[in-house]
């Protein structure tokens, strides 16, 4: 149990930034976006180590090829477009920090994004023969609590960074992409 408990603290990491820069940058969220943001990253965390774990091999080396590219083009899209939306915005009488609104298309971009590493893991469980049910519970579950913690964080930085947290976030969300496309 420990070393799926850590497991999924390592899985979760990509999903606790991302849901750190979204604290930082989306700060009016509302209630529901607030509570979808960790039900989305958990459930995807938790989901793709499943599909791993049943497709075992057949798929791995098409996910480990292509993955770190997916990730880039999707964060690095999102990113971008972040950066783009701050540089513009610089001056905090044109606009409030935080007034967009989150979305779900993003949210699920975001959340598949962070959470293609797990399906390559599911596929090692598969080899290992783990019992798969607890682990992509306790995976989904480790990435809720981390990513609301990461959230209210983010949020912090955002009073502090005022109408500059939407370029630091998409700085984020590029050099998560960049690092994916890197170590893949």
């Amino acid at each position: 149990m420990t070393e799926i408990i850590l497991i999924g603290i390592g899985l979760a990491m990509d999903a606790v930034a991302v849901s750190m820069t979204n604290g930082m940058v989306y700060r009016n969220l509302k209630a529901r976006e607030y509570i979808a943001m960790p039900l989305f990253f958990g459930a995807f965390q938790g989901f793709m180590p499943l599909i791993g774990n049943f497709a075992g091999s057949l798929f791995d080396e098409f996910i480990s090829k292509y993955a770190g590219i997916v990730i880039l083009l999707i964060l690095g899209i999102i990113g971008g477009n972040m950066i783009k939306e701050g540089v513009e915005h610089t001056n905090p009488s044109e606009r409030v920090c935080g007034c967009k609104e989150l979305g779900s298309g993003i949210l699920l971009c975001q959340a598949v994004a962070t959470s293609l590493d797990a399906f390559a893991v599911g596929v090692g469980f598969s080899a290992m023969q783990v019992n798969i049910l607890p682990a992509v519970a306790v995976i989904a579950v480790v990435t809720v609590i981390m990513t609301t913690a990461a959230i209210e964080i983010g949020r912090k930085f955002g009073d502090i960074l005022g109408s500059q947290a939407e370029i630091l976030g998409g700085i984020i969300l590029v050099i998560i992409g960049v690092k994916a496309i890197i170590t893949k």
